[in-house]
C-alpha cells in the first residue's frame, strides 16, 4: 500500500489525537514517525501507532506534560519530559541544544523522564539542518543478552550522528544490537522469518522465528556490548534514571510512565574550523566513498544515510509504502485493540 507523505502524517496525527494527545503533540509525533517510514525504517514508523494509542489511552503517556528546561551550565542543561510523548520532548530538547551550541560552541542536553522517542536520525538531522553536528543516544528496555550471557540486561540502546555537507547530510543511526526490536515486530507483522544472527530463544539458541525471540544479540559481540553499556551510562546513570535491567518495559504496564533517558550532544563546527570548509570536506567524504571500487555483489559504496535518503526521494515521488493492515487500522475508527496491555516485552 502506498500513500503520500501528507496523507500518512494526517492519518497518524488523527489517530493519536483520538487517543488523547493534543493536536500539537500528535502532529509532533506524526512528523517523527513519517520521517522513519519515508526513509524506509518502517520498524519506527506507522506500525508503532497502535501501541502509542493504547499507552496514551491507558495513561502511560502524559497528555498534558509539564515540560521543564533547566540550564545547569553554559553548555549543559536538563529537559524534563514529565513522561509526555518522547518524540515531542526530544525534539524540543534538541531545539534548545541547537540554540546553546550556536551561542557557545557545544551543548550537552539530558532529556529525562520521557516515553519512547522513535528514530534518533530525526533529532540529529535537526542539528545538521542548522549547520551543526548532532549526536544522540537513548536507553531502552532490557532485551539484549550481554556478550557471554544468557539473560537480557541492556536494551538496544541506539546511537545516532549527523553532519552537514554542502547539499546533503551524512547520517548514521544504529541500534547496538544486530537488529532493533522494531525489526522483530516488523517481521511479525508480515509473518516473515528473520536471520539466525539477530536473536535467541528462551534457551539461548539462535532462532529464525520472530515469535520465538526471547532476547536480541549485540552487534559484533563484545564491541556492541560495550557500546550499549556506554549508552546506558550516558542516558541513564548520568541523568539519575533507572538503568540496565531496571529500565521499564515498553509493553508490560501501559498505564505507567516509562521514565526513559536520552542525551543530545551538539557541536558547532565554526568553533573548530571554517564552516564552509567543513561542509565541503563532508561532501568530499561522501563523493570519495561513492567512488571506491565496490566489492563483488555491490554496485556502489554508499555513505552513511545515503540509501535512506534515496528511499525518501523515491517515496516522495511514488508514495510511502506501508503494510495494508497498518493502513486499514489508521483509516478505521478503532483507536486500539488492547493488544499490548500488560504483556511481556516478548509476548507473541
Amino acid at each position: 500500500m502506498r500513500v503520500t507523505r501528507d496523507e500518512l502524517k494526517n492519518l497518524i496525527k488523527n489517530k493519536l489525537n483520538k487517543a488523547g494527545l493534543t493536536e500539537e503533540h500528535a502532529d509532533g509525533v506524526a512528523d517523527v514517525l513519517v520521517h522513519a517510514d519515508a526513509r524506509g525504517v518502517h520498524s519506527h514508523g506507522a506500525m508503532r501507532v497502535e501501541y502509542y494509542a493504547e499507552r496514551i489511552a491507558k495513561g502511560g503517556i502524559n497528555t498534558n506534560p509539564d515540560f521543564k528546561f533547566e540550564k545547569t551550565g553554559p553548555t549543559t542543561a536538563l529537559f524534563d519530559g514529565d513522561n509526555g510523548a518522547g518524540h515531542v520532548a526530544a525534539k524540543l530538547a534538541m531545539d534548545e541544544a541547537i540554540a546553546m551550541a550556536k551561542e557557545n560552541g557545544v551543548a550537552v542536553v539530558g532529556v529525562r523522564r520521557i516515553s519512547h522517542s522513535g528514530a534518533l536520525s530525526y533529532f540529529v538531522q535537526q542539528a545538521a539542518k542548522e549547520n551543526l553536528i548532532g549526536i544522540s543516544v537513548c536507553q531502552s528496555d532490557p532485551m539484549v543478552v550481554p556478550f557471554g550471557g544468557a539473560e537480557p540486561y541492556y536494551g538496544t540502546n541506539p546511537i545516532a550522528f549527523a553532519a552537514p555537507g554542502e547539499d546533503d547530510i551524512i547520517t548514521f543511526d544504529m541500534a547496538t544490537t544486530v537488529q532493533a526490536w522494531g525489526k522483530i515486530l516488523h517481521a511479525r507483522s508480515k509473518n516473515e522469518s528473520i536471520p539466525d544472527t539477530w536473536a535467541v530463544d528462551k534457551n539461548g539458541e539462535a532462532t529464525t522465528d520472530p515469535f520465538s525471540v526471547n532476547a536480541l544479540l549485540p552487534i559484533a559481540g563484545p564491541k556492541g556490548y560495550g557500546l550499549m553499556m556506554m549508552v546506558d551510562v550516558l542516558s541513564g546513570i548520568l541523568l539519575g534514571l533507572p538503568f540496565g535491567n531496571k529500565v521499564s518495559s515498553m509493553y508490560h504496564d501501559l498505564s505507567e510512565g516509562r521514565n526513559l533517558g536520552q542525551l543530545h550532544i551538539v557541536i558547532n563546527p565554526e568553533y573548530f574550523t571554517n564552516l564552509e570548509t567543513f561542509k565541503q570536506n563532508i561532501t568530499t567524504t561522501m563523493t570519495d566513498l561513492n567512488n571506491i571500487k565496490p566489492a563483488p555483489g555491490f554496485e556502489q559504496v554508499s555513505y552513511p544515510g545515503q540509501r535512506s535518503a534515496q528511499r525518501e526521494a523515491a517515496y516522495m515521488e511514488k508514495g510511502i509504502e506501508i503494510v495494508d493492515d497498518i493502513y486499514e487500522y489508521l483509516e478505521s475508527d478503532v483507536v486500539h485493540n488492547d493488544s499490548y496491555g500488560n504483556k511481556d516485552p516478548f509476548a507473541k
